[in-house]
């Protein structure tokens, strides 16, 4: 296996710890909206992939508009400086895969593999799979380690291990 960087390997580790990031959408009249959604990388197709009720305006909005953003970020613990917290914003485009292409099992797999218990969940009418192929990201590794990351970066860092 190639040698990855310090950084890559903070955004991997990052991205694997934690389980839920704030979802920025663009409500109808272009006011920004977040929400908090549970995510899950997707190796096989170098994406994030959440799970979404057509029930939630985040839904809808991504429906109207795909441009979305997420920031995952590391916990805080009590006592320590919050302003170099490990955290990256993603930037990209959301999309539903058709259900039972392969493009949706493969969100759901990855889906499932981080959050079993929702197996039941996928299997409500109202609930689809959202594949959000990510262009771009800030990472803050913490306090004087940030960078930018293109698609190709990103992408890299979001499929297999090679």
């Amino acid at each position: 296996m190639a040698h990855e960087p310090r950084l890559s390997q903070a955004l991997r580790a990052l991205l694997a710890v934690q389980r839920v990031a704030a979802l920025g959408t663009l409500a109808d009249e272009g006011q920004p909206f977040v929400s908090m959604v549970p995510f899950a990388v997707d190796p096989v197709q170098a994406c994030i992939v959440i799970h979404v009720s057509a029930l939630a305006p985040h839904t809808n909005f991504m429906e109207r508009c795909p441009q979305v953003s997420l920031m995952v970020m590391q916990a805080e613990v009590h006592g320590t400086p919050v302003h170099a917290l490990p955290r990256v914003t993603l930037e990209g485009r959301a999309t539903a895969p058709p259900h039972g292409s392969p493009a949706w099992a493969s969100a759901r797999d990855a889906y499932l593999a981080r959050f079993p218990e929702a197996q039941a969940m996928t299997e409500l009418g109202d609930f689809r799979f959202i594949a959000i192929q990510v262009a771009g990201a800030r990472q803050v590794a913490g306090f004087g380690a940030a960078r930018s990351l293109d698609a190709h970066d990103i992408a890299a860092l979001l499929g297999p291990l090679n």
